[in-house]
């Protein structure tokens, strides 16, 4: 939309006559407003109308609002969100703005400071609108999600430049994928990238091994030898676990950072390499830096871009993808017959933590795999006993019957699992899992998909697209 558009803004608060307040300044302002006194009326408001923008009071009848942020931006209309509230807390702005809401305002604010606001706000919805993110090279990357398609407009604007990319996420959630993937799709890519593993950097060896070394530097240097950052020369230098970097290696880092020059062990000249650097960690940077644990200036000199990579327990809808491409790649690997998956197979996996992340996705699919020996099906008691003891608990603690070995059942309880879904975003989840175990148990036969749905071709290939599932029928 053009800034100067009319807009939907959705207000959500209790006062009414802040609420009187708000629609009369947005009415000039040239847009329509909606108003919601509680949370339950926002989310059901989101679910009938294309809503532009949410103004979002911190405290509401029915709840927090910051717990709500996430669910509110990803409702249909992905609306753009202002956290408002009358108690300015700055653990509370901060706590908004990490979980998505674009601006926070303070009861009372300025008609000038709300209407500044709002214009941002439609600015930048209408930037993101606009924005034609350019083809990318992404097959080494498994997933459909909207929490892993955002992470691709970042990788697509990373690729375009020069600049420093640092990527945090739990361990197993594919850093070193992504970074790999941001150097493919760079100018860089016809050169090398170098993976340096900072947690495995010996103090003793660690200048030697990034700088390179003058034969005779030391005892057992017979002969000179190129550093990890050299063999880098444009290209990319991949600086995984960078929160391990001993402190005292920081300093010399940074400078080679901002002058692409240095000096090897041993040697009394400067080596100029062009390199482009991306680093990755699972630690938190910035609390490091209060600590004195890492330096604040390398920080800013590395997060020019920063790409955070969402846990698998927030990308659940990729878990089907991740799982089959896994299980293609071993039975290729080991020249095996493709395996197929038992009704069932990842509704349970849905309902498991993954602290591990994609890692031990993996790690548990290679196990059922090889566990099923000669069966063509992966079935549930094919699962490590960790996972299988994992869903058993769950069982319980949900109160769902769960037979010991995982066999699954219908159930309707899981959708309360995690929030409080309408009866169409019920539906919805219904019609995404009818289709997932269609595709499995017709091997992706697109014929007899239609002779057991009854639905027409074109009906069925319209719900493949919009569940993001057409890559699993066969060609």
């Amino acid at each position: 939309m053009d800034v100067q558009e009319q807009a939907l803004i959705l207000v959500v608060d209790d006062d009414h006559l802040f609420f009187e307040s708000m629609k009369s300044l947005i009415t000039r302002m040239g847009h329509r407003t909606l108003g919601a006194g509680c949370l339950a009326e926002a989310h059901a408001c989101l679910d009938k109308e294309a809503v532009d923008i949410v103004l979002l009071d911190l405290f509401l009848p029915d709840g927090l609002g910051v717990d709500h942020i996430e669910r509110l931006r990803q409702s249909a209309s992905n609306p753009e969100l202002i956290m408002i509230t009358g108690k300015g807390d700055p653990d509370s702005a901060g706590q908004a703005i990490k979980k998505g809401a674009l601006d926070y305002l303070v009861k009372p604010s300025s008609v000038q400071a709300t209407r500044s606001a709002i214009t941002r706000a439609l600015t930048h919805r209408k930037a993101i609108r606009d924005y034609r993110r350019p083809s990318l090279c992404l097959d080494a990357i498994i997933g459909q999600s909207a929490p892993i398609r955002r992470c691709f407009d970042m990788v697509a604007r990373a690729a375009g430049c020069h600049s420093g990319v640092l990527i945090t996420g739990e361990t197993g959630t594919g850093k070193e994928l992504f970074a790999r993937t941001i150097h493919e799709n760079s100018p860089r890519k016809v050169h090398q990238f170098i993976t340096v593993d900072c947690a495995a950097l010996t103090e003793t060896l660690v200048e030697s091994t990034l700088f390179g070394h003058s034969k005779g530097a030391f005892t057992s240097a017979d002969q000179d030898r190129t550093g990890l950052v050299k063999a880098a020369d444009k290209g990319t230098l991949f600086l995984d676990e960078i929160g391990e970097m001993p402190l005292a290696l920081q300093k010399n880092f940074l400078r080679v950072l901002q002058e692409k020059r240095f000096r090897p062990v041993g040697s009394t000249t400067e080596v100029e390499s062009d390199f482009r650097v991306i680093a990755a960690t699972n630690r938190n940077l910035p609390r490091m830096v209060e600590e004195g644990r890492f330096r604040r200036d390398l920080l800013f000199r590395l997060r020019a871009f920063t790409l955070k990579l969402p846990p698998l327990h927030k990308r659940k809808g990729d878990l089907m993808p991740l799982a089959v491409h896994h299980a293609r790649g071993l039975a290729a690997r080991y020249g095996m017959a493709e395996k197929q998956f038992e009704p069932g197979f990842f509704d349970q996996l849905s309902r498991c933590v993954w602290p591990g992340n994609v890692r031990e996705l993996f790690n548990v699919i290679e196990h059922a795999f090889f566990a099923a020996g000669e069966c063509p099906i992966l079935r549930i008691m094919d699962l490590p006993e960790e996972i299988r003891i994992e869903l058993a608990q769950l069982a319980v603690t949900q109160g769902q019957a769960t037979e010991a070995e995982g066999e699954p059942h219908d159930s309707l309880s899981h959708f309360f699992a995690q929030g409080e879904p309408s009866i169409k975003e019920a539906k919805s989840r219904l019609e995404q899992r009818y289709l997932e175990e269609l595709i499995q148990y017709t091997q992706g036969d697109v014929q007899r998909m239609l002779d057991i749905s009854g639905l027409s071709r074109s009906h069925l290939y319209a719900m493949f697209k919009r569940f993001e599932l057409t890559q699993y029928l066969k060609k």
